[in-house]
């Protein structure tokens, strides 16, 4: 009866649990299993003659939160051509040493963001191990479909310091991870997809990166290139933050503090502020004529998201340029020049609004997730599936 249960709870076919053993750190579960013809490997005829018995113990999927081992008393058929071999059993793989369903357990597990060690400790297995079963998972590129988004990351793979990530924007997934983001290699990977496929791409997502653009126009010819609303945003911010910093240079240490401290006043949307702190961001802002500007210019820019045709957000976002250059403050003058050169792709941005980086940027997060609880993956090609379980 108490047998039954057993092998119940075990979830194995075929087998009869002998003896169960426990100690402190492991559980010991002897096996056997009924006799029957075998086929012979070397000529294929049957055979039930056995030759002898050898002892084996197969690790299993922890038991009791202990290591568990199961022992199998494993006969060795002998044929009439006088072949000797092993009985075969379902739930073992040939020359493996663990059970088939705890080598699913180990590959499900690195879908988790764990590292390979933590995976190990848990199944009672080696890294190394662990390693060989993420080296036998393999991963196809995903089609493209009407949008990518391109980024890169700090990886520290295979001797390189940055990796590429392509994603699908709109469905939130990751496409692919290329070992750099060189324009050389992006350039080659790019040309092994076939043109049809390229040419279903409408819209190609990026930061403020001339390769990427290039990369783009040379063979996504019928995507229109969208900047990423965060890249561009924030030079803004960049700018309303160089003209406190400069401005904090001649004030006392005392409000310097508190400029420093206080900055976010500055920095958020007036409107979101209460009733105080819109008294206390008024009283900041009449210390200096250029940092009122400067507020002022991140007001009106940040207000032209808040329109609802094109039209009319092209024609704030060209007027923002105007002022910016003749407000005679140097950090808005280079932001203005910069918003010229890439003018085309950020009004774009204004037009798609439905397509950013901003899945991508969520990817990355988790790679860095990924990177700090393993301490560094540096074999590119395991990096990059792991990143793919992960994610996926």
């Amino acid at each position: 009866m108490h047998s039954h249960l057993i092998k119940d709870l075990l979830n194995l076919e075929g087998v009869i649990v002998k003896k169960v053993s426990h100690s402190d750190e492991d559980v010991v579960i002897m096996l056997e299993t009924k006799a029957k013809p075998q086929i012979c490997p070397a000529c294929g005829a049957k055979t039930g003659r056995i030759h002898d018995y050898r002892m084996q113990y197969v690790k299993d999927l922890p038991l009791q939160e202990k290591r568990c081992f199961l022992g199998l008393r494993k006969r060795r058929y002998i044929c009439s051509c006088g072949k000797r071999f092993l009985e075969k059993y379902p739930f073992l793989a040939r020359y493996q040493q663990r059970t088939v369903r705890l080598t699913a357990y180990i590959a499900a597990e690195l879908h988790s963001l764990q590292s390979v060690q933590a995976v190990a400790e848990r199944t009672n297995i080696s890294s190394a191990t662990v390693n060989r079963i993420l080296d036998t998972i393999s991963f196809d590129r995903s089609s493209l479909g009407n949008a990518l988004s391109i980024d890169e990351f700090k990886g520290n793979a295979d001797r390189q310091k940055f990796q590429c990530i392509l994603t699908d924007p709109r469905k939130h997934k990751i496409l692919d991870i290329l070992p750099s983001r060189e324009s050389a290699h992006l350039s080659q990977y790019f040309k092994q997809i076939p043109r049809q496929e390229r040419l279903k791409v409408q819209y190609f997502s990026c930061d403020m990166c001339r390769p990427y653009t290039d990369l783009a126009k040379a063979y996504f010819p019928a995507a229109k290139i969208v900047i990423d609303r965060y890249h561009f945003t924030r030079q803004v911010f960049w700018a309303l933050e160089n003209v406190r910093k400069d401005l904090q240079k001649s004030m006392s240490v005392s409000l310097r503090k508190y400029y420093k401290r206080s900055r976010s006043l500055i920095t958020k949307r007036y409107a979101s502020l209460d009733a105080e702190q819109k008294k206390a961001c008024d009283i900041m802002l009449l210390y200096n004529d250029d940092l009122r500007r400067a507020h002022r210019l991140k007001e009106r820019f940040l207000a032209i998201f808040s329109q609802q045709k094109f039209s009319a957000k092209r024609t704030a976002f060209l007027d923002w340029i105007e002022e910016a250059h003749l407000s005679g403050i140097r950090h808005f003058e280079k932001c203005a020049a910069t918003f010229s050169n890439w003018s085309h792709e950020i009004l774009n941005a204004f037009r798609y609004d439905f397509i950013s980086n901003g899945p991508t940027e969520g990817f990355n997060n988790k790679i860095k997730v990924l990177k700090r609880v393993s301490f560094g993956i540096r074999r590119f090609d395991r990096f990059r599936k792991r990143i793919l379980l992960t994610t996926n």
